[in-house]
C-alpha cells in the first residue's frame, strides 16, 4: 500500500502494518512520518527498539538476527533501519526474504532517500508494497504548501490570515524545515490566537533573520566579540528576545544530539534533518569537539532562566542572560566546568 504523509495519521489510527518504508528527499515530512509510526507502534505495545544505519558496508544478516531474537521481556519490537547508502543485492534479498516470512510481534521501519522509478519495480519494493505501507514524500508547492503551513499553525492554536500564510510560504521558498522553525518562532512570540500578515512581516523580516543567523554562526565560530556586538545590535533594534533565545537554544540542542550520535552516518542524518549544509557543517563539527556536554546542558538551564525572565516570572534582565548563553556557546568560560 502506498500513501502520502497527509494520509498517514488517519491510516495509523485504523491499523498497524508489519513493515513501513518512508522514502523521499524532503527531511521534515520524512522525519515526522517516521516519528508518527514509532509513536503509534509504542502505544500498540512495541516498546523495544533496535536501530541500524545501513550504509554500503552494512551486514544485512543483522536484520535476520534481530527478527529472530526475542526481547528478554518478550516485548513487541521495532526494527528501525535507516538506509544511508545503496541497498545492494544483499539488502534487496534480505528485505524480500523478510517480507516473505514476517516474524511475529515485530514491526520493521525503513527510512530512505528518494527511490527511483526503476527501483520501485524491484522485487524487494514490491514485497514491501504487498505486505506493508510505503510513504512517499514529495516537496510541497502551491496550495499544498499553504495547507501544510496552515495546519502546522493550527496545531499550535494559531489562526492565521490567508495572506499571512501565503507570505510565510513565499519567504521559506518551499523549505518545510525553515517553515516549521518560523512557525515555532511565531508561537514563541505571539502564542495561540489570531495571526496577521503584519505580525509575520515583523518577525520573519529578512534583516532580522540574517542577524540572528549571524549571531549563532559567530558563536559556533567562537567569535566572542562579534557575538556581544550582534546581541547589542539586536537589542537596540528592538528584536524580540524570545526569537534570539529560540535560535541559541535550538543550536545547543542540535549540538547535544550531534555529540550523542553513534557513528558518522547518524551524525549526517542529524545534520540533514536540521537543514545543516555547507560551511555550517564544519562549524557544528568543530563546536561539538570544543563544547562539552556539561556546558551545553548549562546553556539549556540558562535558556529556561531567560524564558522566565522574558515572561516576567523571574527577576533579572533577559538580554544579560542571552549574553551569557552566547558566551557559553562561543566557548568563553561563563560556566566553570569541574576539573
Amino acid at each position: 500500500m502506498q500513501v502520502n504523509p497527509q494520509q498517514l495519521t488517519g491510516l495509523l489510527q485504523k491499523t498497524l502494518y508489519p513493515v513501513y518504508l518512508v522514502t523521499g528527499d524532503e527531511p521534515q515530512q520524512s522525519g515526522e512520518s517516521a516519528d508518527l509510526i514509532r509513536t503509534r507502534a509504542k502505544t500498540g505495545g512495541y516498546t523495544s527498539r533496535e536501530i541500524f544505519f545501513a550504509d554500503k558496508q552494512f551486514d544485512w544478516k543483522q536484520l535476520s538476527i534481530a527478527s529472530d531474537t526475542l526481547s528478554i521481556f518478550a516485548d513487541k519490537k521495532i526494527i528501525d533501519i535507516k538506509l544511508t547508502g545503496t541497498l545492494g543485492a544483499d539488502g534487496a534479498k534480505a528485505l524480500k526474504d523478510y517480507c516473505w516470512r514476517l516474524p511475529e510481534d515485530t514491526l520493521l521501519l525503513l527510512t530512505a532517500g528518494k527511490i527511483t522509478r526503476e527501483a520501485q519495480k524491484s522485487a524487494w519494493f514490491q514485497a514491501i508494497d504487498k505486505v506493508g505501507c510505503i510513504i512517499q514524500v514529495w516537496p510541497l508547492t502551491g496550495q499544498d504548501l499553504f495547507n501544510w503551513i496552515q495546519d502546522r499553525m493550527k496545531l499550535r492554536g494559531m489562526i492565521p490570515e490567508p495572506e499571512a500564510v501565503k507570505l510565510l510560504a513565499f519567504r521559506v521558498e518551499g523549505n518545510l524545515l525553515a517553515a516549521a522553525q518560523e512557525v515555532e518562532k511565531l508561537f514563541v512570540l505571539y502564542g495561540s490566537g489570531k495571526l496577521s500578515k503584519q505580525q509575520i512581516i515583523d518577525v520573519v523580516a529578512d534583516s532580522s533573520r540574517y542577524d540572528v543567523f549571524k549571531l549563532v554562526e559567530s558563536a559556533l565560530a567562537a567569535q566572542t566579540a562579534k557575538v556581544l556586538k550582534i546581541l547589542s545590535s539586536l537589542n537596540d533594534e528592538g528584536i524580540a528576545p524570545a526569537i534570539v533565545l529560540w535560535a541559541l537554544v535550538r543550536e545547543a540542542r542540535l549540538l547535544i544530539h550531534y555529540k550523542a550520535a553513534q557513528g558518522q552516518s547518524e551524525k549526517e542524518r542529524i545534520l540533514k534533518n536540521n537543514g545543516v549544509w555547507g560551511e555550517r557543517k564544519h562549524l557544528i563539527e568543530t563546536s561539538s569537539k570544543r563544547l562539552t556536554s556539561a556546558r551545553l546542558n548549562h546553556i539549556l538551564v540558562l535558556g529556561a532562566q531567560a524564558d522566565r525572565q522574558i515572561k516576567g516570572r523571574q527577576e533579572g534582565e533577559p538580554w544579560q542572560t542571552l549574553s551569557d548563553i552566547g558566551l557559553d556557546l562561543s566557548g568563553t568560560p561563563v560556566f566553570l566546568e569541574a576539573g
